[in-house]
């Protein structure tokens, strides 16, 4: 499953075939076929793998963030991190490979809801009692987020300055967020009010 990471890093998902892969680590590419059946399968199996590594290095991190902002920030470096290991060229690959690959398609989305699902566990740990927890689809705010940064890193390959844009204007929503926080619980109170009249919730109590 290394062999075949490496080998789609360097050659892409047009590139990597069994002898690619078995060439890697000097093996019989019948090793392949009589462990995965396909390459296909090699590809799904080191997918999932690949992610399970990654969210055990990052996941003492991401318990660290304190706010959205911090975990946006953190969500920057990390890509700062992944794209100097060759891993966001990756997940475009595999991408690349889930228009023509049922199987690729099956668990890349399968990966990307790994991540999204440990993005929700954060989110749900940083919005517990606040004051606007009650006015956030936190699981589709985790989805939002998952989708954001992967197109942020795919964006990234070709236009760097708009993509910093892009996390600088995420930042930004960070910022609102902890200026909500700093407000105070009379002012909190009425932006709360604001918000259920402005999206529909629900009705403000008499106390409100």
């Amino acid at each position: 499953m290394e062999a075949a990471i490496s080998a789609l890093k360097r050659q892409g998902i047009s590139g990597v075939s069994a002898r690619t892969i078995a060439a890697e680590i000097g093996a019989n590419q019948a090793l392949v076929f009589y462990h995965f059946k396909t390459v296909e399968g090699l590809l799904a199996a080191a997918a999932i793998r690949e992610t399970g590594l990654r969210l055990e290095r990052f996941r003492s991190r991401l318990d660290g963030a304190t706010s959205l902002r911090d975990l946006l920030r953190l969500g920057r470096a990390l890509h700062e991190e992944e794209r100097a290991l060759g891993n966001v060229a990756l997940l475009g690959q595999f991408l690349a490979g889930a228009t023509s690959y049922p199987k690729l398609a099956e668990v890349t989305a399968d990966a990307l809801r790994m991540w999204t699902d440990e993005i929700q566990r954060v989110l749900e740990r940083l919005f517990l009692g606040h004051p606007l927890a009650d006015h956030l689809d936190l699981p589709g705010l985790a989805r939002a987020v998952s989708a954001a940064f992967i197109g942020l890193e795919l964006y990234d390959g070709v236009d760097p300055e708009g993509a910093a844009g892009a996390f600088a204007a995420l930042d930004q929503l960070g910022a609102l967020v902890e200026v909500v926080d700093g407000l105070g619980p009379v002012v909190s109170k009425a932006v709360q009010l604001k918000l259920r009249r402005s999206v529909g919730g629900r009705a403000p109590n008499r106390g409100d």
